[in-house]
């Protein structure tokens, strides 16, 4: 049982997840989460000084769910391509679990997401710094053409925005999004290493045109 004494920020944030699903953004209140925790609203305040401090937190919490495996990809040191491909479809896959699988609090937290455009901006920041981060390594190892790598890297976000701005979730279960996935993964591929593939499967320079295929697993296979 939860006391005073050992309420955690983590367990007010669970609770306050649970209760934004309840009762929706407009009517949850700190009342409702110290009830659901079983303590006095004063020890809620303890740990978040106000509501609003509360409300930001909750959505810092929900737009970082997804940075521990993608930090994880970036902080490896295989070939970019094959990283970049699988921090993007990670992306991707966790993006429309959480508005396919609980649909109410992904709307939930979109309102409270445009409450906190701070919060936002340093959270697209830090995604678009992991991004470049990988097309830094793609250089250095030869992998992809030497560019203005922070240009590229919002490019890279940009490109793929269809595939993780909310405002395109209403479209992540069309069967047809997976391959979609993919055939902007190839071209995003070809962008960063200069490579084209003509129509009888061999590259510009006449090599075999094997390199979306071989880099690019499927969002599928990623999510398995």
């Amino acid at each position: 049982m939860t006391t005073d004494s050992t309420l955690t920020p983590e367990q007010i944030l669970g609770a306050a997840e649970d209760v934004l699903r309840r009762f929706g953004p407009a009517k949850a209140t700190v009342v409702d989460i110290a009830r659901a925790l079983g303590v006095s609203h004063g020890s809620v305040y303890r740990h978040f000084p106000s509501k609003a401090a509360l409300r930001e937190a909750v959505t810092q919490r929900w737009l970082d769910q997804a940075h521990d495996s993608l930090q994880a990809i970036t902080a490896e040191s295989g070939p970019a391509g094959e990283r970049l491909h699988r921090w993007l479809a990670t992306l991707f896959a966790a993006k429309r679990k959480k508005a396919l699988d609980d649909p109410e609090l992904f709307a939930t937290y979109l309102s409270l997401v445009d409450e906190h455009s701070d919060t936002v901006r340093a959270h697209l920041e830090t995604l678009t710094d992991q991004i470049a981060h990988i097309i830094q390594d793609g250089v250095r190892q030869g992998e992809f053409t030497p560019v203005q790598v922070r240009t590229a890297a919002r490019a890279v976000f940009q490109a793929a925005a269809h595939f993780h701005d909310p405002a395109y979730a209403g479209e992540w279960s069309d069967p047809q999004a997976d391959t979609d996935f993919e055939g902007l993964w190839a071209l995003l591929l070809a962008g960063l290493t200069g490579r084209r593939g003509n129509r009888d499967g061999h590259n510009s320079d006449g090599s075999k045109g094997s390199s979306a295929n071989s880099t690019g697993k499927s969002t599928a296979a990623q999510q398995s």
